[in-house]
Formats: structure tokens, sequence, C-alpha cells
């Protein structure tokens, strides 16, 4: 009954409503994009008269013409383009229409926005993810809407850390065609995770690309685990397929392991099994690399609740004879439901009298189709009737919707009956339902468009034929109307792009179906917006829509493509490239085990569109603006209706969706007086109005809410030699030519995989495209394969084992041989593998033990060869064939037995004229290990040379904290300003050291603070340090005239400094000095104030800066009340120099040389105390750390002074004399800040001192018949010149002649035995918790226990440096733990030697363990060191060595 009322209602609404004589409808899209053209349709429907038409835009006062013209006829239609004027920050524009003749005057104003001209700009690496020092090779595109490219200039491309910190900056970068193709070196140690690649534009747009860095291992082959993703619990088993292949294709041998467990789902207490229902598996790969395991479902107790329903499956594959190992998980859910029902490719409308197609979708849970099953069909609960499932599992099905007058409905499907049973504790399967909702949509004529929708996606270069029913209403069509005119219209990407009309024949009937043909291409691409509709003469706009998924292509066709399909190493092949003429192609060919890494990341169609956004629907918002503005119909009032003496009163009713609602989701302003919507009842008083949703704000689901060549018989050899084993191989760009061809000749590397390849090209005419995937198998069927430790210790054995693949098409026989030679004694021992054959997709291995005999660098060479066929491998009758031969030589690193040490002898040598000559005296320890000294000497025309030549190589020593990481910085910055100031600055050298200077500030900000400070292990430390932050703050404001600094991450630094300054001029002590051994006994607050005093005067702060006079005042005030100890008095004279305080300066360099020490005409200084160090005939009497830091700041003091006289020049030289002999043979010193200050220092006299006329020759000489003769100038004073001495032991002299100074030195490389002494610390190394049965999974743990016995109460930052035995490994996790629990501060593992950070070792004694495990068998292992050191005071040592406690390989 009230459904008759409520059309009562709105049969009066209209009644009411009378059809105007002229229509007109103007169609625009409600966001138009700036400085570009776009397109308008108008149309006049039933003129009675000639009109003027006028359309405008007005837009930040400026009109634009849409349309103007002059109409005659009864019916016109026309579609526009207008240039649409470039966008303003605000949007907002107005379009005006009007049409006016002697009678008509129609007008209307609507809103529309205006955007920005978007752009598509994507970055393209050559890798996804990678390893620590790998160089980053990447791209960057812009193109327009069309896919065209642009020729942007980018005012900024940075790249961020996983800390968001800069580490590196381009400016001004411009495209050359359309692409910008840059790269990055990352540092060794850079911070893991993710980083991106920022771009921005001139309109300060940014787009973001990310990669990964780690460390890892490319895989030599993957597994893939299938599983099912569903059982159903009344299953009784399902399956789990294992397969293993290598990346070039062919399968795997070995074993899995799989572990299949349901998790309890019960937590605590209540927790009764935690580990779950688990069951093991054991099974081993086929020759097909495969293996299938059924799993019975029983004891996973699927009918019971209370876990989880799920199960875990976990396969481990181990590879045969490497014992490599893959991991791989699956879950699979089990579900009650014993199938999946759903809605498919339906409207959520129903149109009264149009049949109401759709179709119910009932599938396996693995989603296998479910043919011949009956579904029954419910709306609103009335049955309406029974639907078959075909082949496919569909059952299509039509609803007479002409008796329907629902506001809104629900289709229920149900497939067979459901027993109610129901069991606490059980689960019972149950049969799926689906539901649907669909509402009416409103007609006011009942005049309806239905266009057949289309699920999948349509194909590019194909003809589309849409079909359209209609259904209308023939009230209001004359009788001489004998046909229909439909407009249609496509939109793509927000812009209107087709339009056309068809006209169908209506004398025989008012509904009917026409069709409309879509030429699909890339104009249609991603998605195209069909809009059809027609006018009702009762005054009424007809329409439907559907968007069509286009497959995503481009205009210009790429194709890429290798001359081979397969290739053998090393062989020549072309990659082939198509595409339009004159396009410029970037092409990229990777290793497929890259992939395997990280598959996601790859461009491609799908992420180009994605880049473009404007495709998206806008609607009536956009950018948060809404462009809702169209004409309130008048409210119906809700009048009560009296009808046989009973009162009706209308309720709530919703009329479902309209024409409005269609052109206003495809965000289409729609300019007309045909009637679009639906009527609307009037609120009751007090209610508040519903804003209606517009379609895209609707939680619908559309597919319904479900529960649910060689000649045979040569005698040929083939041979490969395989060397070159890149990540990335191909990354070229090329032209095409004017036949739209390109080839690309290339030499296929040496790894044995597959090659991905693709590529994308540009075109300024037909744009960007993208081509398909291509592969290159590099591949032969015949090779060996090699697993060899590191480095071994001379005298060691060890179990080389060699694999020999057979890929070839029969059995053959081979042999295998290792190479003789005099650098190593070889035994071959058997690996249980005695089969003289292989055959086709099998391996055979070979073992040798190897003792190396030779120290350095030995090759193995290792050749497997097919030996003549014989028949003897089953084959049939013997035939001709071509033999094969495989040849790797792979080196192998031998190093000596015990400790390795190094000792220099280095001297200035200046010479005016007259010759000077200096014995040179080489002595050995005692207890030297035979064979492994070595001596060299070098000769340098500058004694920066060797710090010029190892930048990033000045010390010895670990670098793995924040302050010693500044030794790989700042004297990066004296060498350029030397070399800078003395014109003696190369392009090679400059672009070297800006590269380091980037890296170390890289590298340096994961030390930061989230406050602005740094400290030694950044936020593993409670706060920052101040010596520290002030030393990086002073090097990042002398770097910035040579690489980016952030400023924002200065001004942070800066300010934490200044707070630390306290109402005295004195800073507060945070954090400690980095040697405490230059304390002297005080509060070192004095020496901190200076320090940061002086590193505000270097950073440039003026002497007028606030914290730089009341850090003078501190110092002052400290003077005058003496300062005692040494490294004070250094320090504060310097700090006085940098202020210009002369007075206070030379009062302190005064005090300062009553300390000096004079030694053979050199001048240096030595603290106060120094720590006790046993005699130790064989470490070379080199000075300590402070002592050349203090001597180093002196030296710097002297040479500060404004007006430098000869005197005070001699006075420096007799310093540098000094500090000459402590260098190093890399440049560096002992530790990190004497090797800045003195670098600083002998920067700044090398250039004061500098000249281009100096001449020398040098020559060096024995008793014995030795002599060596080198040549110095201005031209080759930069080189280093070395030349091996013959004997590392015995007396030799230097003699210089000439003009100038040369720097000479004396290096001594030799091992010794394990020294009994220690100094300043106790060291103990003990094994614990050994597993001993598999000698191939040999683990123990090493435990360590050190304690500080020195003078001062602690010692500074030490290093335990633990070197591996040979064939064994550290376990990553056991030390990762010993980090994470801050049991030392840091772990580096390196090569073969791990070094564990302690920020002080205390006379308490300290302990912990880790654990090492054997990766490859070896025997007669020689011990291992164990070092401890202060490392600063590296005098203070101990030593210790340990062994496997587990019985060895042997023969």
């Amino acid at each position: 009954m009230w459904i008759k009322i409520l059309w009562g209602v709105c049969l009066l609404h209209l009644a009411s409503c009378q059809a105007p004589e002229t229509q007109y409808v103007l169609l625009v899209p409600s966001v138009l994009q700036g400085a570009s053209l776009d397109k308008a349709c108008v149309q006049l429907f039933n003129l009675t008269e000639s009109v003027s038409l006028s359309a405008v835009l007005d837009y930040q006062g400026a009109t634009t013409k849409i349309f103007e013209e002059t109409v005659t006829g009864k019916n016109f239609f026309k579609c526009g383009s207008f240039l649409v004027p470039e966008a303003n920050p605000d949007p907002l524009a107005f379009i005006t229409f009007s049409a006016k003749g002697n009678t008509l005057n129609l007008e209307e104003r609507r809103s529309v926005a205006i955007r920005k001209i978007e752009r598509a700009i994507f970055v393209q690496t050559d890798k996804p993810i990678y390893k620590p020092g790998q160089n980053v090779l990447f791209r960057v595109v812009a193109l327009d809407t069309e896919f065209k490219p642009i020729e942007e200039t980018y005012p900024i491309i940075t790249l961020q850390d996983p800390e968001q910190n800069r580490i590196f900056q381009w400016l001004d970068v411009k495209a050359v065609k359309g692409i910008v193709q840059l790269s990055f070196q990352l540092i060794p140690e850079p911070i893991l995770g993710q980083y991106s690649i920022v771009v921005e534009t001139s309109t300060e747009e940014k787009t973001y690309h990310w990669f990964t860095v780690e460390e890892y291992v490319l895989p030599k082959f993957q597994m893939t685990v299938t599983a099912p993703s569903t059982v159903l619990v009344r299953d009784p088993e399902f399956k789990v397929n294992v397969c293993a292949s290598y990346t070039y294709g062919q399968p795997v041998q070995g074993g899995v392991q799989l572990s299949v467990c349901r998790r309890d789902n019960s937590y605590g207490k209540c927790q009764k099994n935690p580990d779950g229902l688990c069951r093991n598996y054991n099974a081993q790969l086929g020759k097909d690399g495969c293996v299938s395991q059924v799993i019975e479902t029983n004891p996973f107790e699927f009918n019971r609740s209370g876990y989880w329903m799920s199960l875990n499956v976990k396969a481990v594959f181990t590879e045969a004879g490497t014992g490599v190992q893959l991991t791989e998980s699956k879950y699979i859910y089990i579900s009650s439901n014993v199938a999946r029902m759903s809605f498919r490719g339906m409207d959520d409308v129903y149109k009264q009298g149009v049949p109401f197609f759709g179709q119910i979708m009932l599938q396996e849970v693995n989603d296998s189709p479910i043919p011949n099953e009956v579904i029954r069909l419910y709306l609103d609960d009335k049955y309406v009737g029974n639907f078959t499932t075909d082949k496919d599992g569909v059952a299509q099905f039509s609803i007479d919707t002409s008796e329907i007058l629902l506001p809104r409905a629900i289709l229920k499907a149900t497939y067979k009956t459901n027993e109610n049973c129901y069991g606490d504790g059980w689960v019972m399967p149950t049969y799926p339902e689906a539901t649907y909702y669909i509402t009416r949509f409103y007609s006011k004529t009942n005049s309806f468009l239905k266009i057949v929708p289309e699920e999948k996606e349509l194909k590019c270069d194909q003809q589309k034929m849409v079909t359209v029913h209609y259904l209308l209403n023939k009230e209001g069509f004359g009788s001489t109307t004998d046909s229909i005119t439909f407009y249609y219209l496509v939109m793509v990407r927000g812009e209107i792009v087709l339009h056309d009309q068809v006209t169908k024949n209506i004398r025989d009937g008012m509904s009917g179906t026409f069709s409309i043909s879509l030429k699909v291409s890339s104009d249609l691409a991603p998605a195209a917006v069909l809009l059809v509709y027609t006018l009702h003469p009762r005054g009424e706009m007809v329409t439907d829509s559907i968007t069509l998924q286009v497959e995503k292509c481009f205009k210009n066709k790429v194709n890429i493509s290798f001359s081979e399909d397969q290739g053998s190493p090393g062989s020549n092949v072309t990659l082939r490239v198509t595409a339009a003429t004159k396009s410029l192609c970037a092409l990229r060919a990777v290793d497929q085990s890259v992939l395997l890494l990280s598959p996601e990341s790859e461009l491609s169609a799908q992420s180009v569109y994605n880049n473009l956004q404007v495709w998206n629907r806008y609607g009536y918002y956009f950018n948060g603006l809404n462009l809702e503005d169209s004409k309130q119909e008048p409210c119906i009032q809700r009048e009560n209706i009296y009808s046989n003496g009973i009162y009706y009163t209308p309720v709530e009713a919703d009329f479902g969706r309209d024409a409005y609602d269609v052109v206003r989701e495809i965000g289409l302003k729609v300019f007309t007086n045909s009637h679009l919507r639906k009527p609307v009842l009037c609120k009751k008083q007090f209610e508040f109005p519903e804003r209606p949703l517009p379609r895209d704000e609707i939680p619908l689901m559309k597919e319904g809410f479900a529960h649910a060549s060689i000649p045979a018989g040569s005698n040929a050899i083939i041979q490969t030699v395989r060397k070159f084993f890149p990540e990335t191989w191909i990354w070229n760009l090329i032209t095409t030519d004017s036949k739209g061809q390109a080839s690309l000749p290339v030499t296929i590397p040496d790894t044995i995989t597959e090659w991905k390849a693709s590529g994308f090209c540009l075109n300024d005419q037909v744009g960007f495209g993208i081509s398909p995937t291509t592969s290159l198998k590099s591949f032969q069927p015949f090779f060996v394969d090699l697993l060899l430790p590191y480095s071994v210790v001379r005298g060691e054995e060890f179990a080389l084992k060699a694999n020999v693949f057979n890929y070839l098409d029969s059995c053959i026989q081979i042999s295998s041989a290792l190479s003789a030679s005099n650098d190593y004694q070889a035994e071959p021992f058997s690996t249980g593998d005695d089969n003289k054959c292989i055959c086709k997709k099998e391996k055979k291995s070979y073992a040798w033990f190897i003792t190396p005999k030779t120290l350095g660098t030995t090759n193995l060479t290792i050749t497997a060869e097919t030996k003549p066929n014989t028949g003897d491998c089953g084959n049939e009758t013997p035939k001709p064939m071509i033999r094969r031969r495989d040849t790797l030589i792979k080196p192998l690193l031998v190093e000596p037995e015990g400790i390795e040490k190094e000792v220099t002898q280095g001297s200035l040598i200046c010479t005016k004229g007259s010759p000077k000559s200096e014995p040179l005296a080489l002595k050995l320890p005692a207890n030297l290990v035979e064979g492994s000294a070595r001596a060299y000497f070098s000769v340098l025309g500058d004694i920066l040379g060797s710090a010029m030549r190892n930048l990033q190589n000045l010390l010895r020593m670990p670098f793995g904290c924040g302050e010693q990481n500044m030794v790989l910085f700042s004297p990066n910055i004296y060498i350029l300003d030397y070399l800078n100031q003395t014109q003696q600055l190369t392009e090679e050298i400059k672009s070297k050291a800006i590269g380091y200077l980037s890296q170390g500030y890289q590298k340096q900000l994961s030390y930061k603070h989230p406050d602005g400070s740094y400290s030694t292990f950044g936020t593993k430390d409670q706060e920052g340090n101040a010596w520290l932050t002030a030393f990086v703050y002073k090097s990042f404001a002398q770097a910035r005239r040579y690489v980016y600094i952030d400023k924002d991450v200065q001004s942070q630094t800066l300010i934490w400094l200044l707070s630390k300054q306290t109402s005295n001029g004195c800073f507060e002590s945070t954090g400690k000095l980095f040697n405490n051994a230059l304390k002297g006994g005080v509060d070192d607050q004095l020496s901190l104030t200076a320090y940061i005093t002086a590193a505000l005067l270097e950073a440039g702060h003026p002497l007028s800066f606030p914290a730089v006079q009341k850090g003078l005042q501190c110092l002052e005030a400290a003077t005058n009340l003496g300062v005692k100890h040494t490294y004070d008095q250094a320090l504060l004279a310097y700090t006085f120099s940098l202020a210009g305080k002369e007075d206070k300066r030379d009062f302190l360099l005064k005090e300062l040389k009553k300390t000096e020490k004079k030694v053979g005409g050199s001048v240096h200084w030595e603290r106060e105390e120094k720590p006790s160090v046993a005699a130790s005939p064989f470490f070379f009497a080199r000075a300590p750390s402070a002592e050349v830091e203090i001597t180093s700041y002196i030296l710097l003091v002297i040479l500060s002074r404004p007006a430098l006289t000869a005197e005070d020049l001699s006075y420096a030289s007799q310093i540098v004399q000094w500090v000459a002999k402590q260098q190093n043979p890399y440049g560096g010193f002992s530790s990190t800040q004497d090797t800045i200050v003195a670098l600083q220092a002998l920067t700044v006299f090398q250039r004061l001192t500098f000249s281009k006329e100096g001449q020398n020759s040098v020559r060096i000489f024995s008793g014995k018949p030795f002599e060596k003769a080198f040549q110095v100038d201005h031209r080759n004073r930069l080189l280093l010149q070395q030349n091996a001495l013959p004997s590392p032991r015995g007396n030799y002299t230097v003699e210089v002649t000439g003009n100038g100074c040369v720097y000479v030195q004396a290096i001594l490389r030799y091992n010794i035995m394990q020294p009994k002494q220690t100094s300043g610390f106790s060291l103990a190394v003990q094994t614990h918790n050994a597993s001993c049965n598999n000698p191939l999974q040999t683990k123990f743990d090493l435990m360590i226990s050190a304690s500080y016995t020195g003078k001062r109460d602690k010692s500074n930052m030490a290093i335990i440096d633990v070197k591996m035995l040979s064939g064994f490994t550290v376990v990553k996790s056991s030390v990762e733990k010993l980090q994470d629990a801050q049991t030392v501060q840091r772990v580096e593992t390196k090569i073969n030697h791990v070094y564990f950070y302690l920020e002080s070792v205390t006379r308490k004694q300290i302990q912990f363990s880790f654990s090492i495990e054997q990766d490859i068998p070896v025997s007669n292992i020689k011990p291992a060191s164990v070092q401890l050191y202060d490392y600063y005071e590296t005098d203070e040592f101990a030593l210790a060595e340990y062994n496997t406690p587990c019985g060895q390989v042997s023969q």
C-alpha cells in the first residue's frame, strides 16, 4: 500500500513538470588541464528559430571562447576544441552558456577547475637492490599527458639515506632528449636500508624512487613451493610441491625438509601446546628438480577449534654437494566453506522494464570452477529461479524488472543446504551464500539506456563493439517522428577524445539495441569512459555510462630481442631494437638472480601510467574544492493522504540513482534545461539535510557482498674461460635509424644464468613506449664450478671440491685435473662419487686436499674435460662427438702464519746544492716467520704524497665509529686546499677527494643524534660527544666549499654546541676526550673549551661571535691562573693563534719551548706521564699518538704567525723532521686524531715552503751489489716511486743531491710468531660448546676475557681483533646479539677478521662469547690470533691465540 501512495506523490510531482519546447546540453569536463587543448560538446534540440550560441570560460579576469556561432535549423550538435589558459594557484573558473534568439533566451553559469599541466616523472635504477660499495645507475624521464618527452631542467635531484639525510645532490640537471642519466657510488659501509632518489621539478613537484642497500649474495638457484592457498576442513590430504632450478633453467639436485604446523591460538598459561600441531617430512628432489609430498590432514585436527585456521608450511632446501640452503614459507588457509560463490559482471542499479542481467560464479576454494551445479536465486527473499553453472562455473541469469517497484533490493544466491549441526569446539563444513545489493535507477519518463558492461581488459589494436539497449516512453514523440538520435562521447584521462552519433528507426518499436564500434588503442588507455545519451521530447536527458579497462599500451611500439635465445659465455650477440623512427632508447639487462631478490620494483607500463594520476575520475571534487553547483529541484511536500477514512503519512524514500549521478561520477559538467535529477522529499522540521554521496564515495562491491655448428666427427675441442660476472650487463642509450631499427653488439658475460633485458624509447612525435622483457640464457652444456675460502694460512690443508655438470644429450665419460704447481701440494681424495660416467642433467664431484706452500696469491687451475666416446656409459654404438673442456683459474690468497707487523723509517731530506746522506738499517725480530719478510723503499717529492694516494686508507685500523670516520673526511679538505693554493690540483685528484668527502659526509650522518650532536657510536650512545660534535661541525663547515652539506644539519649542530656553554664562557664536558692519556689527571673542561672555540673560529665564525668571545674569556682566565699540562698549553696556544691573541700565544709558546725534546736535529714534545710498555724488540719505536698530536698543534701555532721569519721556518722544519719520521706507509700516523692534526699542520708547512724549482736525485745502495736511483722534480713530485729492496735485513745508504726536499721511507712487513709479552691488558681466549659430529657443520663458541692492567684507571676505546681460522666464519646472529645487548658497542666483520669495539676496558674483567662455524673443510689448521689494543695508545696491547677444539679433516 505504501508503494502506491509513494508513487502517487511522485506522479503529482511529474504531472506538474511541463516539457520545455527547446532543450540544450553543454558537456564540459569538470577539471580542465591548463595551457592545453580541451574539448566540449554542445547540443540544441527542437529549435524553432535562429539563435546566437555562446560558451565562454572566465578565469582570473580573462575570457576564453569555447563556442561562438549562429545556429539555424531544428537540431544542432557539435564538439570543438579550445585552449585552456595556464593554471594559477587558484583553480576555480566559470563557464557561461547562452543561446539567444528573438523569443528564446537560455543562459547558465557553472563552475569548473583548472589544474596544472600534469606530467609523469619516473626514475629507473639499473637494479632494485645494491651491495655496499656498488655504483647506483639511474635515469629520470619526464612525459606529458600524451606520453611525449619533456625537455625538463630539474633544479635539484637528491639522494637520501634511510635516515632521510641528503647525502648527495645534483643541481640544474637538464634532460637530453627527455632522459637524464646519472650515477652515484655507494661507500663500502653505508647505512643499510631503503634509500630514496628525490626529483624536484621547476614547479616544485617531487617524485620519489626507492631502492635498497643490503649485504647479500646473489642466489645461484631459486626454489618454488607450490601449495593450495586453501584447504577444506573435510579434505583428507593435500599436496605440497617443491621445485628448484638454477638461474639458467636447469634443475637442482638436493634434499628438502618440510615442516607443516597449525598454531595454538591460546596464549599465556592457557597455551597447552606452544608449538601447535606440527609434522616434519624429508624428501629428495627428482631429476626434474621437483618433489611432491602428500600431507595427510588428520594430525592437524581440522575439525577442532582452538587452533589457527591456517597452516604454516616451511621448506628448507639443501643443494647437494655444496650445502647451500634456501628457505621459503607458505600459508594455507583452512576453510569451513566448501566453495566460493560471488556475483559477477553486474551493475548496481536496475532500470524498470530493462532486463537485469548478471552472473553467479561458483568455484572451489582453490579457484577451480564448479560446473553443472544448480544455484537458487532470490530477490528480497522471493524465489526467482534455478540456474545451472557452465563449464567455467558461471551461471547466467536474467530478471524481468517490469513489475519491480522496490527502491532497493537484495539478490541472494544459495548452493546446497547447510546441515544445521553445531557443536562446541567443532568446525563444521558449510555451503556458501552470496548477496548483492541493487537500487532503482530513476527516470522521469521511465525511459532508459543500458550499455552492456565489459569485464575483461580490452587489448590494443582491435575493434570493440559495444551493445546499447534502449527503452523509451513513446509519450511526447510526435506521430511523424520515425527516428531518434543517440549521442556518445568517450572520455580518457579526464578529456573528451571521441564523439559521434547513432540514429535508430523507432517505427517498429520504442525499444531495441544498437552497437558502437570503438578502435581500441593507446588513445583509450588505461580506462575509457563511454557516455551515451539522448534527449526525450518530454524534456529528459536519458543516459548511461560504462568504464572500459584498456591494456596499458603506447603509440611507440617498442620491441627488443637478442639475435640468439641462448649463447655461451664470452660469445658475441646483438641486441636488436625496433621502435618509432629516431627514437632514443634506454636499454637494460640484468642477471635474473638480482630480480629474484626484489621483483616488485621493475619499470613497467603499469608503473608509468600510475605516475600519471589525471586518469583517475575527479567527480565534482578537485583538491578539496567542491564544484557541486547544479540547479536543485524543488522538494516534494510530505502531505498526508486520506483514503477510506484513513490518513496515510508518506515515509522516507530513496528514488535511487539518476542521470545526474551518471555524469557527475565521470567528472563531466552538464549545462542543460533537460530533466536529470530525481525528486527529493522535503525534510521534516528540525531534520538536518543530508549531503548526497557521489558514487565513488558509496562503498559498493562490484562483485557483490559474497561470503565467500661444428660438423659431426670433428676432432675440435670446445673450450671456454669465464672471468666476467657483473650484475648489470647492459645499461646503454641508442637511437633508432630512419627505419625504426637499432642494434647493439654485446659480449655475453661469463655468468651462467638467464639475463633479463628490457628497454623504453622516446620520440618527440609518437612519444613513449616500453618493450616486453626478453631473455637470453647464458649457458654451456658442460662446465666446472668451485667453492673456495677467501684465504688460507700457509701449511694448512683444506678440501677443494669441484662439481662438473653435464647438460649434453648423452651420457659421457669425464676427467678432471688440478694443474700441478710448486705453490701447493695436492692430494686427491674420494667424495663417494665413483661413477666414471655422468648422464644428462647430472653432476660429478671431485676433491683434493690442498696444502699451500708459498705466500701470496696462488692460482688454482682446474680443467674438466669430456673423454672420447667408447660406449662404456651405456650409449648405443659409439659415435664421434665434439669434445669439451672447461678450465677455471681462480686465485687463492695464502697468508703467512703468525701475526702480521709493519714498521717504517721515514725522513724528510732537504738539500741546497750539497749532497746529504743518511744510513738506513733494517733489522728483523728473532721470532720471525720464515719467508714472510719483505722490504720496500719509496721516494716522494712531497711529504703529503702518500696521504694523497691513500685518502681512504690512511691507517691500517678499523674505522667503525663516528670519530674514526672523520679521518677519512677531514684530510681531503686539507689536501684540496693545499693543492689548490699551490696550483697542483688535477681533475683526477679533485674528483677522487670530492668523492671521498661526499662518502664521508654520508657516513658521518649515521652517527648523528636527533638533537644534532654526534657521538662515537651514534644513537647507541646515551648522549652526544662535545669533542666529536665540534670536530664534525668545523669539518663540515670547511667542506662546504667542495661538497654539499645540509645547512639545516649544521644549524642544528651549532644550537646543540652553544647549549653546552656555561655563563663563565667555558663549555661543560659532554662525552669524553678522544684520548684519556691527554688529560694529565685534571678535568678536561679547559681543553674542551679551547677545542670548541678553535672549531668555531675554523668554521668561519668571527671574533665578534658571542660564543667565541665568551670562550676566549674562559681561556684567558685559565691562562692567568696558570696552565701546566703540555697538551692544554699546545691547544690553548693554537686557539689564541686563531683568535689573533698574540701575547697569549707567545707566552704559551715560550712555556712550551722549555719542555721541548731535541733528538738528532729534530724537535718534538712528550706528555708528562707515559704508560709502562714492555720491552719488545720487534716493535718499531714509533711515538705515541698523543705526542704526535701535541707536536702537530705546536707546529700549527708556529706556522700561524702573521709574518714568518727564516728562523721560524727553520724551527718549524725541525719539528717537521720529527713528525715525518712518525708517518706510516699510507700517509697517516698512529691513530685518528694525530693523523688529522698532523696532516693539517703538514699541509700548512708544505704550502708555505712550496717551490716549483726543486729538483733532486735520490740514490739508495748497499755494500752488496745493489743500487737504485730516483729523479724528483715539479712534474712528478706527487708520484710515489717505490722499489722492492733485495733483502729485508741489512744496512743501506740513502743519498740525496740537488735543490729541494724529498721524503724517503723504508717499509718493512713481516709476520712473527705469537709473542709472550703484553702491556696494559690481560687477555684470555677459550673455546666452549663444541659441536664436532659433522665435519661440514663444526661449530663452537669462543669466549673472550679481558681487563686493563695499565697505569690509567681504564683504557680508551679498545679493539679486539679476532682472526678467523681458515675455513671458518663467524655466526652473524651471535655477534649481532652482543651488539644489540650493548655488550660491545659495535661489531665489524671484514673478510676473515671480526672487530669488537669496546668503549673502554676497566680493571674489572669483561667477558663475552660468540659462535664460529666451519663452512669449508680445512685440516692442519694453524692457530688464529686474537689481539686487544688501545685505539689511541697502541703501545698497550695483549695477544692470544685459539684453534678448533674438534678433530680436523684428514685423509
